[in-house]
């Protein structure tokens, strides 16, 4: 468990953290949080509140996730940490053959090509079912009532929205996106901020799920409406492979970073990036946050574990690279010995072998949730499937069409994941659910935050605030402009390509920690919308 003491507060913060003891929900959208903090207070628990600002935020944050997201999602309950896998395979009837008859060289990005299964209903269902108290149906209550009687547009939300509008404007034609735009975009623009959008499609949607337990989505009328679309339009997705579908528990995998550990979700995954970074920062002394050195080896470490996890993540069942390898201290005391006093292009190692939302949710009971979903590079695939709302993720964009690739697109075979949720423990003890959403920026915002936390004692919402970095590729790190220029120089001569940029891409996160005596502490994040709300 967490121990704060006065030494636990030096970093000026921009807004206070939060304490409370019966309950707390952290996200990117204050309407989210409070629902998810009434069901709370109806006498559900974390889960049960988990499941509630999920399928909220499909409806108050559609910018970055929707009914047709994936999700993964850390719940601590009973004295143990479970792990839920809700991302979806490719379709059955998809394949490298099949796209490159059809004239791809690449994985598109929009359409109903990179539609793999969704896993985010079945997952809400899933932990209701399985840890929560209350009904389904009471859960899903709020979500289904903001879509249908509206909301008004939260300030960065209304940013996401005009951004994907032109998106969208610019980059994709034809008549499988007109739904989309009549969806999101019912006036010819995107909604302003403080303007009320609503879709009673959505409610409808949330309304049959609550009352099947999401069967409606993968065996009943959702299932028929999503066939008949991907049929109409030339896609791979069927009702078959929908009907297949059932999220999966995992063991979540672990590292042992100055004695806490950091749990992840395994592959498909990118979790282990960023316990294969803290294993390699791990052995470093870090007396200075603010120092060109720490930052530094930050940024190399985590350069050499996104070498590793893009060349060996994909479907864990598939994957040729054990886990367990990349994770293990002697590979990381070989790769650590790369790490110099000059930026380097890092190439994969070879281990001995053996847009996103996040919320975190806790309750007086000990219950904690780490969940996450997502449909991927904002508002995703661009396909709505008609009547429904359900706006479809893209996740088969990851895939490569190279048969060599571990990575490689398959019938049937889950593909590289971005989206992570985080926990840490301390002696068998929670201390809390953490994540940081955006894309490949995720397990860089999982290293900074928990150094934050543990190396330089900040609080959660200082460990939030704090300036980040975001390597791209090659040489090139990406700052945001409240990281200092001094730093940035200092950087700049040691080999780094270094630019500044705005802080929408460094990431969104949510923290709640658990302190010995058993108080509650939460930090969200400043460069969204973000709430923390307590009882």
């Amino acid at each position: 468990m967490m121990d704060f003491d006065s030494a636990y507060y030096p970093y000026p913060s921009r807004r206070n953290a939060m304490f409370a003891k019966n309950g707390m929900v952290a996200t990117s959208q204050p309407l989210a949080a409070e629902a998810g903090l009434a069901i709370l207070k109806k006498g559900g628990n974390a889960i049960d509140a988990a499941v509630a600002t999920a399928a909220c935020l499909t409806v108050v944050e559609p910018t970055s996730n929707g009914i047709g997201s994936d999700a993964f999602a850390l719940v601590w309950t009973n004295g143990e940490l479970h792990g839920l896998n809700a991302s979806g395979p490719a379709p059955d009837s998809i394949s490298i053959e099949a796209l490159l008859k059809a004239g791809y060289s690449e994985m598109p990005a929009y359409g109903v090509v990179p539609v793999t299964v969704p896993g985010a209903p079945a997952a809400w269902a899933e932990l209701s079912g399985r840890f929560g108290k209350l009904p389904f149906s009471e859960v899903m209550q709020p979500a289904i009532d903001y879509a249908r009687n509206g909301f008004p547009v939260t300030p960065t939300l209304g940013i996401g929205w005009s951004n994907g509008f032109n998106n969208y404007s610019r980059n994709v034609k034809g008549e499988e996106y007109a739904n989309w735009f009549q969806t999101f975009a019912p006036e010819g623009r995107a909604p302003r901020i403080g303007e009320v959008w609503k879709s009673e499609d959505h409610a409808a949607t949330l309304q049959l799920i609550a009352e099947t337990k999401a069967e409606a989505f993968y065996r009943g009328e959702l299932a028929e409406k999503i066939d008949a679309f991907f049929k109409k339009h030339g896609g791979y997705l069927t009702k078959e492979d929908l009907a297949g579908y059932k999220p999966e528990w995992v063991r979540p995998v672990k590292v042992n970073y100055r004695g806490y550990d950091v749990w992840e979700i395994p592959p498909n995954g990118q979790g282990i990036v960023a316990l294969m970074a803290l294993n390699l920062l791990k052995g470093f002394e870090f007396t200075s946050r603010e120092s060109p050195d720490t930052y530094h080896k930050q940024i190399e470490a985590i350069k050499l574990a996104f070498a590793d996890g893009l060349k060996y993540i994909t479907d864990s069942a598939k994957m040729k690279m054990p886990v367990e390898a990349l994770l293990s201290d002697a590979y990381a005391d070989e790769r650590r010995k790369l790490i110099g006093g000059q930026a380097l292009l890092p190439e994969p190692g070879s281990p001995p072998k053996g847009g996103t939302v996040y919320l975190s949710t806790a309750d007086g009971e000990g219950n904690m949730v780490s969940f996450i979903q997502s449909n991927y590079m904002g508002f995703g695939s661009g396909i709505v499937i008609p009547g429904t709302g359900i706006a479809l993720q893209n996740r088969g964009h990851t895939f490569s069409l190279n048969p060599a690739h571990d990575n490689s697109l398959a019938p049937g075979k889950k593909t590289y994941h971005t989206i992570i949720p985080g926990f840490l423990t301390k002696g068998n003890q929670p201390v809390g659910p953490f994540g940081v959403m955006g894309a490949f920026m995720q397990p860089q915002g999982h290293v900074q935050v928990v150094m934050n936390t543990i190396d330089f004692h900040l609080n959660p919402q200082a460990a939030l605030d704090a300036p980040r970095w975001q390597w791209k590729e090659g040489n090139m790190v990406d700052l945001e402009h409240s990281f200092p220029e001094h730093m940035a120089g200092a950087l700049g001569r040691m080999g780094h390509r270094i630019q500044y940029a705005p802080s929408l891409g460094f990431g969104r996160g949510q923290i709640i920690w658990r302190t010995q005596e058993g108080i509650l502490v939460g930090g969200t994040e400043p460069r969204t919308d973000g709430a923390v709300s307590v009882w």
